[in-house]
């Protein structure tokens, strides 16, 4: 039994040692094969790096969209437009109660002189207006809602506030903002889509070069099995071929993305300044790159394993 046990760790480290050296030696000359083929690979990466770098750029877009727009829930607001007959004693209590709301966190009173004032300076109307006998603005309550206020909440605090005897009118700046985020969740599953479509013409490049691959070597792969070799020995080569297609696709799909920002960030930039935003396009960070060389690795491999698994089984020696 010791005997055994003592041939046993022996035979373990035999059999790690020859299944090391077998992938070593087919990692290292199936990126030579691919050397020795400089255009054919490199045309065949460049396809594969454009067809990532696409749902990858959406992507990278749609997080630097999210990331100006994460703030943006404060700035839904809440105009309440009080009646014209309202005294200031009123609508100055109003406004304290008004703050004093568990559901809003700021109320802004805007009287009718300060919005007539405001309107003066912005309209470029100062003649008409000094025509005027009365004040034809009313006073206006601002409310900044609670954060974590949903939408529908919103919608009832607003339902709330017009019931209230002052109020004449409210006004619930909500309705772009919530358009805003349906259209960058319907962007979001368009990139979904794009990217498995995208991602299912990848495999079927590497499918489809894997398949010439093979047909290329058919007489190789004929004397191989001749002499006793195995399917598992034979498929090793292919797949590590398309661990390399899709690790150069991966790597080129980066450096594209990485081009486009370098070309769009300064216009980015500018419009930006524009807006009085400091906002600049953010890049990819390492996670994601590395999901996104993971991405394109696993869809190489996948690729080479069904041209294999397909074509393998169609030679066999006469």
């Amino acid at each position: 039994m010791s005997k055994a046990g003592s041939r046993l760790p022996g035979r373990l480290r035999q059999a790690l040692s020859t299944f090391t050296s077998a992938h070593g030696r087919a990692f290292v000359s199936t990126l030579g094969r691919l050397y020795r083929a400089p255009l054919a690979s490199l045309l065949t990466a460049a396809v594969l790096g454009i067809a990532l770098a696409l749902p990858a750029g959406f992507l990278l877009l749609l997080l630097n969209l999210q990331g100006i727009t994460a703030g943006w829930e404060a700035e839904a607001r809440l105009s309440v437009y009080l009646k014209l007959e309202t005294s200031p004693e009123d609508y100055r209590q109003l406004a304290v109660r008004l703050s004093e709301d568990p559901q809003v966190s700021a109320a802004t009173l805007i009287t009718p002189e300060a919005a007539l004032e405001e309107f003066r300076a912005t309209s470029g109307l100062q003649d008409a207006l000094a025509l005027l006998d009365a004040n034809p603005l009313p006073a206006v309550i601002v409310l900044q809602p609670a954060a974590g206020l949903d939408p529908a909440a919103a919608e009832t605090l607003a339902e709330r506030l017009h019931g209230l005897p002052e109020v004449d009118f409210v006004q619930l700046d909500q309705a772009w903002l919530q358009r805003l985020f349906n259209l960058l969740e319907l962007a979001r599953r368009g990139t979904l889509v794009v990217a498995t479509l995208l991602g299912a013409a990848v495999i079927l490049v590497i499918g489809n070069t894997i398949r010439l691959a093979i047909l290329n070597r058919r007489d190789e792969i004929v004397v191989v099995k001749l002499l006793g070799g195995t399917d598992a020995f034979i498929r090793r080569p292919f797949l590590y071929e398309g661990f390399w297609y899709g690790l150069f696709g991966g790597v080129l799909a980066l450096l594209l993305v990485e081009l486009a920002l370098l070309l769009l960030r300064g216009p980015a930039a500018v419009l930006a300044e524009s807006y009085g935003s400091a906002a600049l396009l953010q890049g990819l960070d390492v996670l994601t790159m590395s999901w996104l060389l993971g991405i394109s690795i696993g869809l190489g491999l996948i690729g080479s394993w069904l041209a294999v698994r397909r074509h393998l089984r169609l030679i066999e020696p006469r």
